[in-house]
C-alpha cells in the first residue's frame, strides 16, 4: 500500500516517525509524499499546548474528507482518544509506546497491545539527520505537562541496543545523531546506567558524525552531572545544552512541580559553561502560569538577562487536560499574558542577536545538514549554531567556514 505520513512535535515523535517508516518499508509498503497518492494516511500527533491540539484537529478534519484509511499515533491517542474519534470515528489509534504494531494495523488486524522496545527494529532515514530514541516516558510530574500522561513512566533502552541503532543510521549515511527522550538526563536512572555512560559508548563508534543531546531537566541533570560533563568534552558531542528553566521565580517553580530552584539552575549553567566554554545554551520559559504576578514575571526577565541563553523558547501557559495546573486558581488574564509574551520576545531577540554577534569573524567546521531557502544551505557548528551558506556545498559534508553576519536565530558563513 501507499502510505502518507505527517509528523508534528518533538524529536521523540520524529524518532517514532523513522521507526514507523522503517517498519512499513520492511513490510514492502511505499511511503508517498502527498495525500492524493496514498491509500492510508498516518498522523503522528502532538498535544503539548492548546494551539498544537487545534492544529491536530484541523489536520484530522482534512484527512477525514479524503475517506481514506486513517491511523493516528503520537501523544493524542493516549490522552485524548475521544477527541480524535469525534472527528474521525473510524480512525485506528496507536498510543506512542505501541507504534511497533503499525503493520498489524495495515494488515487489518486489531492487535492486543503489549509494549516492546523500540530499539533493534528497522528505521528509515532519508536525510543526514537521525533522531534516535534512548528512552520512553519520564520520571517527573510537572503540573502543566500532559506528555507524561501520554508517554508514561521512564523506560530506558539498553545502551548496546541504542548503539546498534546509531550504527545503522551511520551506515544509512546519517551524520547528525539526535538522541531523543522526554528528558535525556533521566536516561538510565531506572536501569543503573546514566546519560554520561551512554554518550561515552556512542562516541566510540566509527564514523564522522556528531551527536546532539536532547532536552535535559535540571532536576535529573544534577544526579549524574560529573559523568555528563565528562562525556560532553568529546569532539563528537555538540557543545549544546537544552536546559529549560520555565520560570525565574521559586514560588512559581514549586507550583510547576519542577523540583529545583532558580539557584540550582544557575549553578548548573555555571558548571556547564566552566567545563564547556563554547557552550550554546537553550532554555524554555512559560509566560502566564497561574498566579504569576508582575514581580514574578520580572524575575524571569532578570534571570534571562543574567544568564543570556543563546536560544530562548517562549510559550504562553496552556491549560492541558489531566494536569493539576488546569484547575489552579489565579489564571492570568489573556491580555496580560500577551503583553508579557511580547515583552519577553523583544528582550530575548536582543539577547540572541548579541550572543550570535560574538561569533563574527570566527571560523568553524560546519556539518551541512539541509537545503535552505533561495538556493542556500544550512549547517551546524561544533556548538550547534545554525549557519546559512550561499555557496554550493554537499549535504553531509564538513566544511571550513568563517562567520560574516549574525541574526538572532542564525549565522551567515562563507567557505574558507
Amino acid at each position: 500500500m501507499n502510505i502518507y505520513v505527517e509528523t508534528y512535535g518533538c524529536t521523540a515523535n520524529k524518532s517514532d516517525e523513522r521507526l514507523l517508516m522503517g517498519l512499513l518499508k520492511h513490510d514492502h509498503h511505499e511511503i508517498v509524499d502527498n495525500i492524493k497518492d496514498a491509500d492510508v494516511l498516518v498522523l503522528l500527533t502532538c498535544t503539548v499546548i492548546g494551539t498544537t491540539e487545534q492544529r491536530m484537529l484541523s489536520r484530522l478534519k482534512v484527512f477525514q474528507k479524503t475517506h481514506k484509511k486513517i491511523v493516528v499515533t503520537g501523544c493524542m491517542p493516549s490522552v485524548q482518544p475521544e477527541l480524535i474519534t469525534s472527528i474521525v470515528p473510524n480512525a485506528f489509534l496507536i498510543p506512542p509506546q505501541y507504534i511497533q504494531y503499525i503493520n498489524d494495523i495495515m494488515d487489518g488486524n486489531r492487535p492486543s497491545f503489549i509494549e516492546t522496545k523500540k530499539t533493534m527494529l528497522p528505521k528509515y532515514f532519508d536525510t543526514v539527520i537521525a533522531p534516535i530514541a534512548i528512552a520512553e516516558g519520564c520520571l517527573l510530574s510537572c503540573s502543566y505537562c500532559i506528555t507524561h500522561f501520554a508517554r508514561g513512566k521512564l523506560r530506558s533502552f539498553p545502551i548496546q541496543e541504542i548503539a546498534a541503532d546509531v550504527c545503522s543510521a551511520i551506515k544509512q549515511g546519517c551524520k547528525e545523531i539526535q538522541l531523543a527522550a522526554q528528558d535525556t538526563a533521566s536516561y538510565g536512572l531506572d536501569t543503573r546506567t546514566n546519560l554520561g555512560m551512554l554518550l561515552t559508548q556512542v562516541c566510540t563508534l566509527d564514523g564522522a558524525f556528531r551527536v546532539r543531546v536532547g532536552m535535559m531537566n535540571p532536576t535529573t541533570v544534577q544526579k549524574n552531572l560529573d559523568s555528563i560533563l565528562t562525556a560532553y568534552k568529546h569532539h563528537k558531542i555538540y557543545k549544546f545544552l537544552h536546559l529549560p528553566v520555565q520560570s525565574g521565580d521559586d514560588e512559581i517553580l514549586e507550583k510547576m512541580n519542577r523540583g529545583y530552584t532558580v539557584k540550582d539552575f544557575t549553578r548548573l549553567v555555571e558548571r556547564f559553561r566552566k567545563t564547556i566554554p563554547t557552550l550554546t545554551l537553550s532554555t524554555d520559559v512559560i509566560i502566564g502560569f497561574p498566579t504569576e504576578t508582575e514581580e514574578q514575571f520580572n524575575r524571569t526577565i532578570e534571570l534571562l538577562k543574567q544568564i543570556k541563553p543563546d536560544i530562548i523558547n517562549i510559550t504562553r501557559f496552556s491549560a492541558r487536560p489531566l494536569t493539576t495546573a488546569k484547575t489552579m486558581k489565579g489564571r492570568v488574564p489573556t491580555h496580560v499574558v500577551k503583553e508579557r509574551s511580547k515583552r519577553t520576545t523583544e528582550i530575548c531577540s536582543k539577547i540572541s542577536r548579541e550572543k550570535n554577534q560574538e561569533h563574527l569573524k570566527k571560523t568553524y567546521m560546519v556539518l551541512v545538514t539541509e537545503k535552505g531557502k533561495q538556493k542556500t544551505f544550512t549547517g551546524r557548528t561544533e556548538n550547534y549554531k545554525q549557519v546559512v551558506l550561499t555557496e554550493p556545498v554537499a549535504i553531509g559534508d564538513f566544511v571550513h567556514v568563517e562567520i560574516i553576519d549574525a541574526a538572532p536565530t542564525y549565522l551567515v558563513g562563507k567557505l574558507i
